[in-house]
């Protein structure tokens, strides 16, 4: 489903965030990247959503060069791969409900089926019953349980986590991760963790990737996150 073929970026102010990486993703994995920051693991979110272009390798998403995509083509692709940002990215101006339909909006979506799909995944994430807060009235948890549903409503094919629980307490943490969890088994979603949490990783003993200095270290079936 996702390919990385020898890929290497590096950015205008020489920074060498990877180096030749190349793995595969098939459809419904659950797959952590783990890795010290700087390690490279953003960059391949990042590339993933055509959000910056590789150096050098080509990357494909079912079998299309991702690396030759139209304007209009990168937008109908960030449809089918949702991101879970690391600064949320919610607008404070807008209640719950709002940012969840925006991702519904943007694709001309019905009113009517706005409303019945928004509603569903806040019930999905337990926050329909705080669907007219406004971020600014919300918890860590809850804000982060908004992202999720965000990012789920368009129904994607592939959901990206940029170190989803990075300032949540751990309870709320693994709240967090089980709902990712049960996307993936649920939905058969394809979901690509980025974390340095090496107690979420040893637990869900999935597939685990290793990044050091932009290079893949190790690629484990069922692993942990390696020190």
């Amino acid at each position: 489903m996702i390919k990385f073929d020898k890929v290497t970026k590096k950015f205008v102010n020489g920074t060498m965030a990877l180096r030749e990486v190349s793995f595969e993703v098939d459809r419904g994995d659950f797959l952590s990247i783990v890795g010290p920051s700087g390690s490279g693991k953003t960059t391949i979110l990042r590339l993933l959503r055509q959000e910056i272009l590789p150096s050098k390798g080509k990357i494909f998403f079912k079998d299309q060069d991702l690396t030759k995509l139209s304007e209009n083509s990168i937008a109908d692709l960030r449809r089918k791969i949702s991101a879970i940002f690391q600064d949320y990215k919610l607008l404070e101006e807008r209640t719950v409900f709002e940012n969840v339909a925006i991702a519904l909006e943007v694709m001309s979506v019905k009113t009517q089926e706005i409303l019945k799909k928004v509603e569903e995944v806040l019930r999905e994430v337990e926050l329909f019953p705080k669907k007219d807060f406004f971020p600014a009235q919300l918890s860590g948890g809850e804000i982060q349980r908004t992202a999720v549903a965000r990012a789920m409503v368009s129904s994607p094919e592939v959901i990206l986590a940029d170190e989803p629980t990075a300032d949540l307490d751990p309870a709320t943490s693994w709240e967090i991760i089980g709902l990712l969890d049960k996307i993936n088994k649920k939905e058969k979603t394809t979901i690509i963790l980025a974390t340095h949490d090496f107690d979420i990783v040893d637990t869900l003993k999935r597939r685990v990737i290793t990044l050091d200095k932009g290079q893949v270290i190790s690629d484990v079936e069922k692993g942990g996150y390696e020190t």
